[in-house]
């Protein structure tokens, strides 16, 4: 039978409602107690730990955290891991975060000294992107400056054909021990870098640093529905891992144009249309305007400034692809400032046959408000 998981909010031992920090505090008190480090050869420890980190992955990220509140695990289906690995959280990063200590007890290294590998950082890029775009997506190219490895010595930092010396400063372990009171901290050795090794030759393209300063071609996907401070994340496209770990990930953040006649509420739009006062009392066949181009609507018998007409399926993708919302149509009965001659006949002749607001059998508006305040 299939592993049922447990509730975020469960695992992390909070309230659906938990902010921000408490959301961050109740996790760094789990992963400290469950950390492989201080839990050697115990499944059921590291099994709470990586179930903390992925809890805390998700209801960390805004986006992510109002996915699986709508939709449960089912809605961050494979987000679990999105930026955040939790094999590359160790103790030390751990208490660094909590305590402020820097590099305590390696600080990001494994036992034995030399540098185990980290994910590279995370880039982000900003997209503008006009209100059709949105709407329906695009398949995009952008550029993305970032770091690649140098053509001349493949991101080792050395010329091709140089070897390398054990670091004289640590004696190949990659760290250095210091103490601090009590304790003794460890910190990753300034000379090497926490390699344990120095190049004899630096690279003379890159010099020594392994990697060269680049802008990436990238063709992107942008989906139908996408909304105003929406991100899209693309994996691996971020900066390069130290120590042979893996790439980063690019965030697309987005910016949508204001349309001159739409206005989007969630995945409905919204516009308004004017009638005639002719139009709104016998009823009429009109064309509104959708995304797609005009389609026509019936105006009821009798329509009232202010109501509101559904068109079902003509408003915004919803990004998951669950569907698409509506556009409402909200009518204004336009009253002519100017009439002609003709006009005004025919309006004066329609008010005489027309009930008035103070007619017998109901009170007028000044009597109701009267009523009101007496």
């Amino acid at each position: 039978m299939p592993v049922t998981k447990r509730d975020y909010y469960e695992v992390l031992g909070i309230a659906r409602g938990a902010g921000d920090q408490e959301i961050k505090i109740s996790y760094r008190k789990l992963a400290m107690q469950h950390h492989p480090d201080r839990n050697p050869d115990d499944h059921t420890a590291e099994e709470k730990f990586k179930e903390a980190a992925e809890a805390y992955s998700i209801l960390s990220d805004a986006q992510k955290r109002a996915a699986y509140d709508a939709y449960g695990h089912q809605g961050v289906s494979g987000a679990g891991g999105g930026g955040f690995d939790p094999s590359s959280m160790d103790l030390g990063d751990i208490l660094s975060q909590v305590f402020g200590f820097g590099d305590v007890f390696g600080g990001g290294q494994q036992r034995g000294g030399r540098s185990r590998p980290v994910k590279g950082d995370d880039l982000r890029f900003d997209m503008t992107l006009g209100f059709e775009e949105a709407a329906f997506g695009k398949a995009v190219e952008i550029q993305v400056p970032k770091l690649e490895a140098c053509d001349r010595c493949k991101g080792k930092g050395a010329e091709p054909g140089s070897g390398s010396i054990t670091c004289p400063a640590c004696n190949g372990k990659g760290e250095q021990v210091f103490s601090q009171g009590f304790m003794a901290v460890r910190r990753t050795c300034s000379s090497c870098g926490g390699h344990g090794q120095i190049v004899k030759n630096v690279c003379k393209e890159c010099r020594g640093e392994g990697y060269k300063h680049a802008n990436k071609r990238l063709r992107v996907t942008v989906p139908a529905g996408i909304g105003d401070g929406n991100r899209l994340r693309v994996a691996n496209e971020g900066q390069p891992g130290a120590n042979g770990g893996p790439n980063g990930d690019l965030y697309i953040f987005f910016a949508v144009k204001d349309h001159p006649i739409f206005e989007r509420q969630g995945n409905d739009l919204h516009c308004s249309v004017p009638i005639t006062v002719a139009q709104a009392a016998l009823g009429d066949d009109i064309a509104v305007p959708t995304l797609e181009g005009p389609q026509e609507i019936a105006i009821p018998e009798g329509t009232q400034s202010g109501t509101e007409l559904r068109i079902r399926g003509k408003g915004i993708q919803e990004v998951q692809g669950r569907g698409r919302g509506d556009l409402v149509v909200h009518i204004e009965v336009r009253i002519p400032s100017k009439l002609t001659r003709d006009q005004r006949r025919l309006f004066e002749e329609l008010a005489v046959s027309l009930p008035v607001n103070n007619a017998p059998n109901e009170k007028g508006l000044f009597e109701k408000v009267k009523d009101l305040f007496m």
